[in-house]
């Protein structure tokens, strides 16, 4: 809304605000403004979930443990898409499609966590919707958002291209243009992106969501992980950056770099509520909706293959998770004493507090590897 005032101001009070033209101001602005906010917020929203007796159920066959946290106020991801949000609709450029895209996401996911949690909390029990109903409306939000940024692909502001890493002159297009030609089948030029695009965002969402069984453990990665993007959009958006890196330039996407940043902030202020031993769960509301921001602003700056290091915990969580259901159906017996990985470190005898400051620490190398990768092409 500021980022009007620049334009509609008179000429005399005009240069006052011009400050607000630069992206690396309104970007450090939103990142106080939801970590102030959040911090604020904060006490309220857990006074307000333990009134309404929203408290988390713990699955009976994880670690014992886990007993002691029951009852914890859980969903507080509302706190988290509410700071992020706010600062956002308050330093953003809101005629920018890209942050639109991102706003819609992480509501559109947070409100399927919404109805996961409520679920739990009416059943009094941890199962909230069915597997396939929950996979089926995050398919429904990617497959939106997807069709969204093939349309953008008319004026030239997105491309569909996709950036392999340490590949300079590599770079295949999703979308088959010889089937563009064929009368009856072309709309199947555009299977290979859209389905590429579900699956990042879906993976994405669903791995965070995996993450979340620790105190701090997936905020404290999302914090690494928001903060790469944040460079890696800004980087993206800069003419000079962008010629220097040899990426592909998208002006546009410059705008995301506030989002990120605003989730960078909220996430930190989570963190301080959240931080062993948690005063409050995220929940589905809030792993489903940053897992799914997260995944739109990676694959509206073309860094989708590059997601899967800079959200390096996230990955070996969730295939921690594949492996384990996979040989167990297939052989009956299972590689680590439990899944989601974390859990298996817990039965080995890690205390909790180390488990989740390690995975923070694989959560920066694999952000810092990442960063890494733009000049090694």
């Amino acid at each position: 809304m500021l980022y009007y005032l620049v334009y509609h101001v008179p000429a005399r009070a005009a240069h006052v605000l011009n400050v607000l033209r630069y992206i690396t101001v309104r970007t450090a602005l939103a990142s106080i403004s939801s970590l102030f906010l959040g911090l604020i917020l904060g006490p309220w929203m857990i006074r307000r979930l333990r009134s309404l007796q929203i408290g988390q159920f713990i699955r009976e066959e994880g670690p014992r443990s886990h007993q002691t946290k029951a009852g914890t106020p859980t969903m507080g991801g509302l706190l988290i898409v509410t700071v992020t949000l706010v600062p956002v609709l308050f330093w953003a450029d809101l005629s920018n499609t890209y942050v639109l895209l991102s706003i819609f996401a992480m509501l559109a996911f947070g409100a399927i966590g919404l109805a996961d949690d409520y679920s739990k909390v009416v059943r009094h029990r941890n199962l909230g919707l069915t597997g396939r109903s929950k996979f089926a409306f995050q398919v429904l939000v990617s497959f939106g958002a997807a069709l969204s940024l093939l349309l953008m692909t008319t004026n030239r502001v997105y491309s569909t291209q996709l950036i392999v890493p340490f590949f300079k002159n590599f770079s295949p297009d999703l979308v088959v243009h010889s089937l563009l030609r064929s009368r009856y089948f072309w709309p199947a030029a555009f299977l290979p992106f859209l389905a590429f695009v579900v699956l990042v965002m879906v993976g994405s969402s669903n791995a965070v969501n995996l993450t979340d069984g620790l105190d701090g453990l997936a905020i404290g990665c999302v914090i690494v992980a928001a903060g790469a993007l944040t460079i890696l959009t800004y980087v993206t958006s800069h003419a000079g950056f962008s010629a220097y890196l040899d990426i592909q330039h998208l002006p546009q996407v410059g705008e995301l770099t506030i989002f990120c940043g605003a989730l960078v902030g909220a996430a930190l202020a989570f963190l301080w509520y959240n931080a062993h031993p948690a005063d409050v769960f995220m929940g589905d509301v809030g792993s489903l909706a940053i897992g799914g921001s997260i995944g739109v602003v990676a694959v509206a700056i073309k860094q989708e293959i590059l997601l899967f290091s800079v959200g390096g915990v996230f990955v070996l969580e969730a295939i921690s998770v594949i492996l384990q259901v996979a040989s167990f159906r297939l052989t009956g017996k299972r590689i680590f004493r439990m899944a989601p990985l974390h859990h298996h470190f817990e039965l080995a005898g890690w205390s909790e507090s180390k488990i989740i400051v390690r995975f923070w620490i694989v959560a920066l190398v694999f952000a810092l590897f990442s960063l890494t990768t733009l000049k090694l092409r």
